[in-house]
């Protein structure tokens, strides 16, 4: 329970819900699957509703959708694109990656590759500690935005909480490892691109 309950102590002034998250340039979504009909699961759509909500008061100027595309007929980054269209973001306000398998994946893709040095992550409650603290040690000034999904999704909810506790253990390595994502690969002018839209 220690390393869980650290990353929460240690991230607790760096989350907010959305209606008092602070203004940040980037909006990080991180993935959380999809359904069999190739649509954003109900976490996951919680997680682009809040991007957008951010997006279109002004507390966001891009958004960095971070999924698996690791096989050709699962595409999470380019079903939260279409998702956030569909809630009115321009497409080209929006920039994707494909390679983030992992929250420690993401985060660094997110600095190293796409040269993000200051985001709101978005993702839900009982990830959100881990989601700052891992975002943070990849050089990002984070500030994380929850959803709180237990009405919604009472058992991934649950089920969420319990697995952050195993999660931390790593969560609290790679933030002192450091360890290289799967894929890195050269810089990318998705996030760049999408800041220099006008909305």
């Amino acid at each position: 329970m220690a390393p869980f309950t650290w990353l929460a102590v240690s991230t607790a002034d760096r989350r907010a819900a959305v209606h008092d998250a602070e203004d940040r340039p980037v909006a990080l979504v991180l993935g959380a699957g999809l359904r069999d009909d190739g649509r954003p699961t109900t976490l996951l759509a919680r997680r682009l509703d809040l991007a957008a909500e951010l997006y279109h008061r002004g507390g966001t100027e891009a958004v960095l959708v971070s999924g698996d595309n690791s096989i050709d007929s699962y595409n999470e980054t380019d079903a939260m694109r279409d998702y956030l269209v569909a809630l009115g973001v321009p497409a080209t306000k929006i920039a994707g990656d494909y390679a983030g398998f992992s929250t420690w994946e993401s985060c660094v893709r997110a600095h190293e590759v796409f040269g993000v040095d200051a985001a709101a992550v978005i993702t839900q409650n009982f990830h959100l500690p881990r989601a700052v603290a891992l975002c943070r040690a990849a050089g990002i000034d984070t500030q994380g935005v929850g959803d709180a999904s237990i009405r919604v999704r009472t058992t991934a909810t649950v089920y969420g909480y319990v697995r952050e506790v195993p999660a931390a253990v790593k969560a609290v390595a790679d933030t002192l490892l450091r360890p290289d994502p799967r894929f890195l690969g050269p810089r990318e002018s998705g996030v760049d691109d999408a800041l220099a839209a006008p909305r």
